[in-house]
Order: structure tokens, then C-alpha cells, then sequence
């Protein structure tokens, strides 16, 4: 393939990118293009449609995990010694159900499920996402980019690609997302008796950079009728009060519907200098309390924060079939859902030991945060094993370290403008779900879309703002008289 028409075709996938959204935030007045694979993974049609019928049993497993509050205390409070910041969620957790006030909200389960899948023992989970549950509509961008690449440059788009008739697996996460959220909203609106446009609010993060996925959100949204605002916790603490039949209102715009958190999973969310008490949550903190006091739609609430933790996942991966039938699962659907929790193991006084006979790259040292860098690799992990306190302990975890199977030959990822091949691409695979209540609020039992995030095998961060990740998309080869899966998108 001539380079001169890949630099041309590579210039025409950056300036898509700007265009459509895929962009992150680098200034008041400036942005750069979402660092994205030119060409998708492939994936068996039968993995992906086995792990889109999972994902919305682990979306039933995490709702029932987040409304027993007894398993939640029993499960967290062994976190509070080592980890101050989930001390402070538990505290506001038990404020919220321990008060005579009761919880009115609606938890709206909006979560992301990643999974790796391993070259010898296939899909395994990697983490839920329950909280800032985002880069959904990315997702749909690049799968919407790779559509456009391979219409638009399919010499060039060939020449990356794994196999010779690829057909684009749909993603429609924007879509799913926007209407469960406007229907969440439409309902509490409704049962309110309140009149006019439902309202929902997005809290964030002040001065962030990634925006743009937001704003994709937030558009759609709006074209399902909703109005929708955004507000940082430190606002919402001058702005929110209790109204009429447990409504909250929002300072000049009446009765709120629906929330979505994009903040609140970190300390510095909860900063505010100016405000008595410094201590992390003890003001703005209160936001949290006062929103799930009222009748509102809500993701994420401290339940679903909590139950999506890494101890908590930790705790499910090492029972059996019968013992996740407690959180509401059939013992049909626990026996379809075990296989994918993969292996994790506690962290004690003789795991420094234990890890020193074990091959450094089975395993990877988690802690309880959010995001990039949280996790040990390597060599890394037995001097952090050796140096933590026994307070500590409960705060990280062992897990299985996942090797999947990398591209078949090299990739071009394309970066700050720049294309760069890989030739050790693996991926990382984002399966969205959408409950209220428990009940799913999208036409697929509850799946809401994909994201597909992709880095070297040799990278250990796979952020794709704070690491060397990059976003995707998934296709899969033809097969004679077949699409891969079905392009609908049923309203």
C-alpha cells in the first residue's frame, strides 16, 4: 500500500475524529483527537453475542449485591482501616440507610463491564464500572470512524485490517444510553404529577478534560426531549433543596429526574476549601445524602459504588454458584455467570511469601482506586506486597493476570497526530448495561452498547487518556449467506 494515500487517509480519520466528537479537551480553547486504532479486532461472532447475553446477568448480580446493605458493611468495612476514602463512603452509605429519613432514590444501574479474553481460558472479567461509567459514545465513534475508513479508504482500511472481509459489529451505545436515561427520567417526571420537560443532571468534574464524551451523551439526550444540565458537587452544595412529595429541586429549574455521576469516585471530588471541614466527604459529601433521600433516578448511589469495588469483586469471584444466588440470581444464571469472575486472591501477612514462588507475570496487585494507576506489575508487586502494613491488607488484591491472544500482524494506532504501527495490539473489551431499579431500560435485556479499548501487550496502563490505550472497535469475518450480527437498533 502507497504511504502517501495511508497519510492521507490517516489525516481524513483525525479530522473525522474532530469533527464527530472523539476529542479530548486540552485548554480553555483547544482540544486534540481521541487516540484510536485505524482498523477494529477481531472477534468470533459467537464470543460477542455470548458475552452481550452475560453482561446483562452480571448487571442483575451487581443490583443485588447493592441493595443487601448487610453484605455491602460486612464487605467494606475491612477496606476502612487501610483506605480512607472508603471509609468515608461507608460512613455516608450507613447515613443514608440508617437514617429515619428513608432512601427514596431509584438506582439507575449504568455500568460498564470490562472483560479480557485469554488466549487459553477465554473472557474473564476485569473490573465493573459503576461509577463515572463513561466513554460510551467514543465507543459508537469508533466504531462509527472504522464504518467511515472502510467505505471511505478501503485499500488503506485493508491493508491494517486482520481479515479480508470484515464485516463492523453495530454499536448504538449513544442511542441505548440517551433513551434508557430520557425513559428513567420521563418516568419519574411523570409519577411526580409534575408537568413540562424532565431534567437531568450530569455531575462533573470541574475544568476535566474529557468533556466531549459527555457532551455526545448529553445531545442525545436532549433530542429525546430531555433538558439536561451539569453541575460540579461543590455547586450542587448552594444549589439543591428538598421540595414537595420528595422532589429535588435545583436552584431556578424546579424538580430534577435523573442523575448521572461523572464525579464523586475520588478524593478530590469532594474538596471544597471553602467550606467548613476540610475532611474528604464530610460537605460535599452531604450532596450525596441529600440526592438519595429524594425520589430520584440515580447512578451512581453509594449501594452501587460500593458493590462495584474492587473488594467486592474479589469477594464474588471466590464463591460458588450457589452462594451468588443470594444477590437474586437462578442458580441457572450463576452457573452462566461463575466462569466469567475469573480468579483473585485476598492480600495477608503471608502473600509476600506466597508471591515469591509464584511467576511475576501470573498475577497483577490491585488497590481500591478508580482509573489508571492503581495497579502493580511485576517485578513491581513483590517489594509493595513486602512494604504494606497489616491495616492495609484488605485494601488490595491479587488477580490472575489475563495474556489474550494479540492482532495477527501489525496495527496503526494513531496518536497526537501521529500514526504508529503495533504489532503486539491486544484489547480490552467494554460491555455496557442499563437497569432501573433492576428492571433493563433498553430493548436488549439490558445491554446498552460496546467500547473497545486497545494497547500493546508490553504497555501496563491502558487508559486511553492517562495510558497508552487506545479506542476501538470489534468486526468480525463473513460468514456464506450471514451478517456477523444483526445492524438493528430497535426503539
Amino acid at each position: 500500500m502507497n504511504n502517501t494515500q495511508i497519510n492521507y487517509a490517516v489525516q481524513d480519520a483525525i479530522e473525522w475524529s474532530l469533527m464527530h466528537g472523539m476529542a479530548v479537551k486540552t485548554a480553555k480553547d483547544s482540544a486534540r483527537h481521541c487516540t484510536f486504532s485505524f482498523a477494529p479486532t477481531l472477534i468470533g461472532r459467537e464470543r460477542f453475542e455470548l458475552l452481550k447475553s452475560i453482561v446483562p446477568l452480571m448487571g442483575k448480580l451487581i443490583h443485588g449485591v447493592s441493595e443487601d446493605h448487610g453484605f455491602l458493611m460486612d464487605a467494606i468495612e475491612p477496606l476502612c482501616s487501610g483506605d480512607v476514602f472508603f471509609a468515608s463512603l461507608l460512613e455516608l452509605h450507613q447515613n443514608i440507610h440508617s437514617s429515619t429519613k428513608p432512601a427514596r432514590r431509584l438506582p439507575m444501574l449504568l455500568m460498564r463491564t470490562d472483560f479480557m479474553d485469554d488466549a487459553e481460558s477465554g473472557p474473564k472479567l476485569i473490573e465493573f464500572n459503576g461509577i463515572a461509567a463513561g466513554m460510551g459514545p467514543f465507543g459508537q465513534r469508533a466504531h462509527e470512524l472504522h464504518h467511515y475508513l472502510q467505505y471511505q479508504w478501503p485499500a488503506a482500511f485493508q491493508s491494517w485490517s486482520e481479515a479480508d472481509d470484515l464485516q463492523m459489529i453495530p454499536n448504538h451505545g449513544i442511542e441505548h444510553l440517551a433513551r434508557g436515561i430520557a425513559g428513567a427520567a420521563t418516568m419519574v417526571r411523570s409519577q411526580s404529577g409534575e408537568q413540562g420537560q424532565p431534567l437531568f443532571l450530569m455531575v462533573v468534574q470541574p475544568d476535566e478534560s474529557n468533556v466531549y464524551d459527555q457532551h455526545l451523551l448529553e445531545e442525545a439526550i436532549q433530542k429525546e426531549g430531555v433538558k439536561t444540565v451539569r453541575r460540579t458537587f461543590r455547586q450542587l452544595y448552594d444549589q439543591l433543596t428538598s421540595g414537595d412529595n420528595s422532589r429535588l429541586l435545583l436552584e431556578g429549574l424546579g424538580g430534577i429526574d435523573a442523575i448521572y455521576l461523572r464525579a464523586g469516585y475520588q478524593h478530590c471530588d469532594y474538596v471544597a476549601h471553602d467550606l467548613d471541614g476540610v475532611r474528604c466527604c464530610s460537605e460535599l459529601g452531604k450532596v450525596r445524602i441529600l440526592i438519595e433521600q429524594h425520589r430520584v433516578a440515580v447512578n451512581a448511589t453509594i449501594s452501587q459504588q460500593l458493590a462495584t469495588s474492587k473488594r467486592v469483586q474479589m469477594l464474588l469471584c471466590d464463591m460458588n454458584e450457589e452462594q451468588l444466588t443470594r444477590f437474586g440470581l437462578t442458580l441457572a444464571e450463576a452457573q452462566r455467570v461463575k466462569p466469567f469472575l475469573g480468579e483473585m486472591r485476598p492480600v495477608d501477612d503471608q502473600s509476600a511469601h506466597w508471591f515469591a514462588g509464584q511467576k511475576t507475570n501470573d498475577w497483577v496487585l490491585k488497590n481500591q482506586g478508580e482509573g489508571g494507576g492503581h495497579c502493580v506489575f511485576d517485578h513491581h508487586i513483590l517489594p509493595r506486597l513486602s512494604s504494606l502494613r497489616s491495616e492495609e491488607y484488605s485494601a488490595w488484591s491479587l488477580m490472575r493476570r489475563l495474556h489474550p491472544r494479540h492482532r495477527s500482524h501489525e496495527a496503526l494506532v494513531v496518536r497526537n497526530g501521529e500514526a504508529q504501527p503495533v504489532d503486539n495490539l491486544i484489547s480490552e473489551i467494554g460491555m455496557f448495561t442499563l437497569h432501573l431499579d433492576g428492571h433493563s431500560l433498553t430493548s436488549d435485556m439490558g445491554y446498552a452498547g460496546y467500547l473497545v479499548r486497545s494497547k500493546p501487550a508490553t504497555a501496563s496502563e491502558g487508559g486511553v487518556h492517562s495510558g497508552q490505550g487506545a479506542v476501538d472497535s470489534l468486526a468480525c469475518t463473513r460468514t456464506p449467506g450471514n451478517s456477523c450480527v444483526s445492524d438493528a437498533l430497535v426503539r
